[in-house]
């Protein structure tokens, strides 16, 4: 009714309808007491389903990641369009469903999966890139609809992670056939008309190898960088948790962190942290803090064949 108010002209009608939506909405919500959270539904897969999707249940949020801002505000956007998303189809629009996110390894793209399924009280769906992809002719396309039918018919957070083995450019010189048709298999059913409230998240280390056509058949792309300062601190403070001392170097620590990701500089702060557990401290030191950071980049630059300056 709101819709056909608005299409009509009828603007303040439309308005004053779309509020008594909404405080509908609120009126039916039940208020849960503090610090309770929505029970997330058990949806496990079945049958050949078992083999191609792992399922997990996360309960992690967007304000425990150390998200660019904005970065944050886009993903809130979208799980306010997920909120939402009956209104938004009273209007004749759709919610957005489909995100690519991009970015360098340990940026956060799997965590923030995981913190958009916490966030709507959905389980998390993982794709298993090794039991779907086989070389058997057409096999690959029959599991990809399988998976497909399955985001109809169960609301979920579906990942494809390094999607970039399904997703790479049809005229590389080394695409073989069959890829070609993975792919466009994965394009048809991305483009297919479905009510479905699931988000599919794809996720790539490498978006320069994907092909030019994927970026259209997505919602939204989101692109994540190596942490800055701000971000870099923001890790270390929510890792250390009660090992924080009083004080840190930060004017040593925060540059010891510059060219590691995320999911690095993390592993160096549980590093130190389990090194103090096992020889009975209380808390973390700055001086161990900034030598487990140094020594991550020492291994990330001698894997990545550079000398050190």
């Amino acid at each position: 009714m709101a819709a056909g108010e608005a299409r009509s002209g009828r603007k303040d009608n439309a308005e004053q309808l779309r509020k008594l939506v909404q405080a509908a909405r609120s009126g039916q919500s039940r208020q849960k007491p503090a610090g309770e959270t929505a029970a997330i539904p058990i949806a496990r897969p079945k049958g050949e389903l078992q083999a191609l999707l792992s399922v997990q249940y996360p309960k992690s949020t967007l304000d425990e990641m150390a998200l660019d801002a904005k970065i944050a505000a886009r993903l809130r956007g979208i799980l306010e369009q997920q909120s939402q998303r009956e209104l938004l189809r009273s209007f004749g629009k759709v919610p957005s469903t489909r995100l690519l996110l991009a970015g360098p390894p340990g940026s956060g793209k799997t965590m923030t999966a995981a913190a958009l399924a916490g966030e709507l009280h959905i389980p998390l769906f993982t794709v298993r890139l090794d039991t779907l992809i086989t070389r058997y002719l057409g096999e690959t396309a029959a599991k990809l609809r399988l998976i497909f039918d399955h985001i109809a018919t169960t609301r979920g957070v579906f990942l494809f992670d390094e999607f970039d083995a399904i997703g790479g450019d049809r005229g590389a010189d080394n695409d073989i056939g069959e890829m070609r048709r993975i792919l466009n298999s994965f394009l048809q059913f991305m483009e297919e008309e479905t009510r479905s409230d699931s988000l599919i998240v794809a996720a790539t280390n490498y978006p320069e190898l994907l092909d030019f056509a994927l970026a259209r058949r997505f919602d939204d792309v989101v692109v994540y960088a190596m942490p800055d300062t701000k971000a870099a601190r923001k890790v270390i403070e929510r890792h250390l948790g009660l090992f924080r001392p009083r004080q840190l170097q930060w004017a040593k620590i925060l540059p010891a962190c510059e060219g590691l990701s995320h999911a690095e500089i993390a592993r160096a702060v549980d590093d130190v942290i389990k090194r103090a557990i096992l020889d009975g401290e209380a808390k973390a030191s700055s001086a161990k803090l900034l030598a487990a950071l140094r020594e991550r980049a020492s291994a990330k630059q001698a894997l990545s064949g550079r000398r050190e300056p």
